[in-house]
């Protein structure tokens, strides 16, 4: 059974693996184990109240329990840039024009930005290219989700997303070799795993504090701007359905597009709801609670939300997240079948990994949108 929860000391040696395996542009997994297990602490510590709001982040992991063994990571920063400056590049525009001349010119640029100051994150999202089948990518991605909709007080109200920008297959960044490289005398790795360990105070040093003209650029260049890497295609599409979009924002080492998002607007927000567990071949032991009607998220009624399907009403379609509403011991399982609208049947085994019993809360999602 694949399981997701958060990530726990036991991990590290999983999860060095993975960072071994995630390759050049992967900021947040860094190959470091002394980082990497910093990063597990610090999950542990923000779940336990011990962290400033700057401080706080949450890695969750993805186990394969027939195996033991953790196959993928998916993270979040509640508010990022207030213990260090948060850089990105706004594209914005300068118009050049001449009335006597009769020449207008409308040219893009590249600014140094702090406008995300303050933003929560999602972050470090990788999959062990062995395991990546039967939606185990989009479960690990979604699972982000819906732990913001249960908990929505520990996040901002806005949340952002850096996809990992273009490089060939040697790991080399037509953005940067065009412009980083001649600001900091390094190669893109090296930059990229700098600023992965936490070592950014370079940027803020180095970076130009001019607008810089992307016509001015080569064209390889250019032409990567706001573009994704061929294996980041999958995810930015994933965050798109959920209710993101590209602002006009870019890493300012591999020219990666930013996604944004209102945590309010987010389909999780809007579309998950809350049901008693029923274990299959068990009688309920609270025959009456099961029965309750599902509650829905504050801001949304749930005649609203079926009506745009009447033959749904009531079930929710195949694939869905399965979470329990525990903070600090947050699991959450992929199931297959529909679910009815005041109860999820579960197996024995499900509920045990979930550790919920009958009658328990739980929180679903269905994995794919239904619009």
């Amino acid at each position: 059974m694949m399981i997701i929860r958060h990530a726990e000391h036991r991990d590290i040696d999983d999860i060095y693996i993975l960072a071994a395996k995630s390759g050049v542009g992967m900021t947040s997994l860094p190959q470091n184990k002394e980082i990497l297990a910093a990063r597990i602490a610090r999950t542990q510590n923000t779940l336990a109240g011990r962290l400033s709001k700057g401080e706080r982040g949450y890695l969750f992991v993805l186990e394969d329990t027939e195996h033991n063994r953790v196959v993928g990571m998916s993270g979040l920063e509640v508010a990022v840039g207030l213990s260090e400056p948060f850089y990105n590049y706004h594209v914005g525009r300068q118009v050049h024009a001449s009335q006597a001349l009769t020449v207008y010119k409308t040219l893009n640029t590249l600014f140094l930005s702090n406008d995300h100051t303050g933003c929560s994150e999602l972050c470090t999202l990788f999959l062990d290219p062995d395991f990546r089948e039967n939606q185990n990518g989009k479960f690990l991605s979604k699972v982000r989700f819906l732990f913001i909709a249960a908990f929505q007080e520990h996040f901002e109200a806005k949340i952002i997303a850096e996809m990992r920008g273009f490089s060939d297959e040697d790991g080399r960044s037509p953005f940067w070799d065009a412009l980083g490289h001649y600001f900091f005398d390094m190669d893109f790795s090296t930059a990229d795993y700098l600023s992965g360990i936490g070592q950014k105070v370079f940027i803020a040093e180095l970076m130009p504090r001019f607008p810089v003209y992307i016509d001015l650029l080569p064209e390889r260049a250019q032409q990567v701007v706001g573009q994704v890497h061929p294996q980041t295609k999958p995810a930015f599409h994933v965050l798109e359905n959920e209710g993101l979009q590209y602002q006009g924002y870019v890493d300012i080492f591999d020219g990666g597009p930013t996604l944004e998002a209102e945590v309010k607007n987010l389909r999780a927000v809007k579309e998950s709801r809350i049901c008693r567990v029923r274990i299959l071949g068990q009688e309920d032991i609270d025959q009456e609670s099961v029965n309750q009607p599902c509650r829905v998220q504050d801001n949304t009624n749930l005649d609203k939300l079926t009506e745009k399907s009447p033959a749904s009403i009531g079930r929710l379609p195949e694939s869905c997240l399965v979470a329990n509403e525990d903070y600090e011991q947050f699991r959450v399982i992929l199931i297959n079948h529909h679910v009815d609208a005041n109860s999820i049947e579960l197996t024995l085994e499900q509920a045990q990994q979930l550790q919920v019993n009958a009658g328990s809360k739980v929180r679903i999602l269905p994995l794919n949108s239904t619009e």
